[in-house]
């Protein structure tokens, strides 16, 4: 069974506190406790309500949100809380009673984006339905993803690429756009509106894309990957993600200055892609990383 894992998120409000998980703890659905008697369909809550500074508890999708009376700083209790909250989850506790959350169907809504690259359409949702970011190139790699096995039954598609709140699709030259858009779309929303799984709760840390795994990795490297990493992340990746695409730190090499990534998503054998890499992200890095990067070299996902 996959080991549930939190990390502690800030908010705008300094009151509240998010405790983020690994995995989802509800199926698109949301549930607030303003006290102890009103958290009777929530175990979890209930427990949390037994410390003393907890005023409101939130819990959505992949993460608990808990607001806290000013008798306490979070820093002084986040990481009792944290732990609480782990060794809860991974004893098996409850987080919402069978009967409170019933059948209903949460409603999603799912709407189609075109992306720079003509052979890949993006599918976005309303919700967030991964906590990670997974591509998946052929049906025997889909096998943590039942959501891209399903896909992958439509002849067309050649690639599945899913990050936080959409899935990013790669056709065949076979199909047409507007032959299957529709079809694809209303196939998405059913799905995640009937509750099932887009990627089993192990995907990540099978895949080694676990937020622990990331961080020890990150670690491992130069101090000059760590600011290249650093850097594509802040700056580079919010605009490939916006486009339905990723861009993955490979390797930096000391002595001939070139940077390898990886294009995944839309991003992925985008006529634009190379355009984007030699005058955006070459660039760029040239430019804050002074003398230490020369040359930015993709390999496609």
């Amino acid at each position: 069974m996959n080991t549930f894992k939190v990390s502690v998120q800030e908010t705008t409000n300094n009151a509240i506190l998010k405790f983020e998980l690994n995995q989802f703890i509800t199926k698109h659905q949301s549930f607030e406790f303003n006290n102890i008697d009103e958290a009777k369909s929530s175990p979890l809550a209930q427990q949390l309500f037994y410390l003393p500074f907890v005023k409101k508890v939130y819990i959505s999708g992949n993460f608990i949100a808990v607001e806290r009376y000013n008798i306490v700083e979070w820093s002084d209790v986040q990481d009792e809380v944290a732990t609480q909250i782990e060794a809860y989850l991974n004893d098996g506790g409850v987080v919402i009673e069978e009967s409170a959350v019933g059948n209903k169907k949460v409603p999603i809504t799912i709407y189609a984006e075109s992306t720079p690259n003509p052979a890949v359409m993006k599918f976005v949702a309303n919700k967030k339905i991964v906590t990670n970011l997974f591509e998946f190139t052929s049906i025997d790699e889909a096998k943590l993803s039942p959501l891209a096995t399903e896909l992958f039954h439509f002849p067309f598609v050649k690639s599945v690429f899913i990050d936080e709140n959409y899935v990013s699709i790669t056709k065949y030259d076979m199909a047409e756009w507007q032959n299957i858009t529709v079809e694809l779309r209303e196939f998405i929303r059913s799905y995640i509106e009937n509750g099932k799984d887009v990627v089993l709760p192990e995907a990540a840390e099978t895949l080694k894309k676990s937020t622990t795994q990331l961080d020890n990795h990150f670690e491992t490297l130069d101090d000059t990957s760590k600011q290249i990493v650093n850097i594509l992340e802040e700056y580079v990746r919010p605009a490939v993600a916006s486009d339905g695409g990723n861009i993955q730190f490979i390797s930096y090499d000391t002595k001939s200055k070139s940077v390898s990534v990886m294009l995944q998503g839309a991003c992925s054998g985008c006529p634009s892609s190379t355009y984007t890499l030699k005058s955006g992200i070459e660039n760029m890095l040239k430019e804050m990383l002074p003398g230490k990067v020369e040359m930015v070299e993709a390999i496609n996902g």
